[in-house]
């Protein structure tokens, strides 16, 4: 018996964390034989054909962005705000209706759209379909609002306390780490189930030798690559790349994969910081699609990491999947979740130390021992965060609806 799941989400297009994620459980699944459809915002355009977009579910849809600006600077929600609320949210919950009807859905899948209220007339009208319907639904948690200090202040509490995520029978909810299993407990009195991010680890890349990127980029013969791949924002601790860089003294460019996000003077500030320690930040701003990444990670030598809050941490899947050498800053999840399963890893603790230094040097000039680390983390990333995680506890989420294992 095949089952036609449908995936729901403010966006799925692009190399963000939650559409990644969405994207390979639904690899998952369709290899298992079953179907699965697709309703965001926006979305891929290998989606479109089995799928809905309406522009009212994104994020960025001007009158979303409006409404966000009035819910979260102030305490009191007037009557036209709720007017302009409750009207899209009858509108994107038509939608969903039609969605369901036109392909059939046994199941849904709510990527972070009950989690974080990016589009709270999204997350409203879902609720409210679900608690009509008694559709059988699958939560996804990636982060949830009272992690981001942006949602401390607002005149929406009653609804995210109803609707993000909402307590109703037909959902099992999924998070990413178990420090966020233990605070939906705590706040919200819902149990979940952990499925972490994953990355196809029984299928070994194909790197491409013929890239001619480092060239491309300026790089002196056997210079090594240093990447960072992550946005540019505080949390992300691109300062400390750069003292790592200044420090190491073997190569003066950094690579940093995403875009600038929203907070210039960090980024302004990062650059006064390269230009006293004589780092070049390189920006590659086109990275968009997983091709173009893909390639960055193969041509790197060492990939930092020194975040220091993360909801699991696809760069450090990935970064193991190119079996490339870590500098990881060891943040809450990777602590809870990752750090007990034995990885070799170059580790610090919000501060660049002169051990880290010294090891980070050893292992460049050392290709054994650098194989021999890849090749451990590999292995263990193989045990716990692949495709076949994803299959026994869909598998087991699917069983408990349906009498049905994938």
């Amino acid at each position: 018996m095949s089952l036609n799941f449908g995936f729901i989400s403010t966006r799925i297009k692009g190399i963000d964390g939650v559409s990644l994620e969405a994207i390979k459980w639904g690899e998952v699944l369709k290899a298992c034989g079953h179907n699965c459809f697709w309703f965001a915002g926006e979305l891929e355009d290998k989606f479109k054909r089995d799928g809905v977009e309406i522009k009212e579910a994104h994020f960025e849809f001007p009158e979303i962005l409006s409404l966000n600006r009035e819910f979260f600077s102030s305490n009191v929600r007037d009557k036209k705000l709720n007017e302009r609320l409750y009207g899209l949210k009858v509108l994107i919950k038509d939608e969903l209706y039609k969605f369901i009807e036109r392909f059939n859905i046994d199941l849904l899948i709510v990527e972070n759209a009950l989690t974080i209220p990016m589009n709270i007339p999204l997350g409203l009208a879902i609720t409210e379909l679900i608690a009509e319907t008694s559709i059988p639904t699958i939560a996804h948690h990636h982060d949830f609002f009272w992690e981001r200090e942006r949602y401390i202040t607002n005149c929406v509490k009653d609804i995210l306390d109803m609707a993000f995520p909402p307590d109703l029978p037909s959902i099992q909810h999924v998070v990413i780490n178990r420090l966020a299993q233990r605070e939906l407990a705590f706040r919200k009195g819902i149990s979940s189930i952990v499925i972490p991010n994953v990355l196809n680890f029984e299928k070994p890349v194909e790197v491409d030798s013929s890239s001619e990127l480092k060239k491309e980029l300026g790089y002196r013969e056997r210079e090594p690559l240093f990447l960072q791949p992550t946005r540019i924002i505080p949390r992300k601790g691109i300062e400390l790349s750069i003292e790592i860089l200044s420090r190491t003294k073997v190569s003066d460019k950094l690579i940093i994969s995403h875009k600038v996000d929203k907070d210039k003077a960090y980024f302004d500030w990062l650059k006064s910081l390269s230009s006293i320690l004589s780092i070049k930040l390189i920006l590659l701003e086109g990275v968009n699609d997983l091709k173009t990444l893909w390639e960055v990670y193969s041509q790197a030598d060492i990939v930092l990491y020194p975040s220091r809050y993360e909801g699991f941490g696809n760069a450090f899947l990935e970064a193991i999947y190119f079996k490339k050498p870590i500098v990881i800053n060891r943040y809450p999840v990777f602590i809870s979740d990752i750090e007990p399963l034995g990885f070799r890893l170059i580790k610090i603790d919000s501060r660049v130390t002169e051990d880290c230094i010294e090891e980070l040097k050893r292992i460049l000039n050392n290709s054994k021992i650098r194989e021999e680390i890849v090749e451990h983390n590999y292995r263990l990333a193989k045990r716990y965060f692949s495709y076949d995680i994803v299959y026994k506890r869909l598998s087991f989420i699917c069983d408990t609806y349906f009498g049905l294992k994938l």
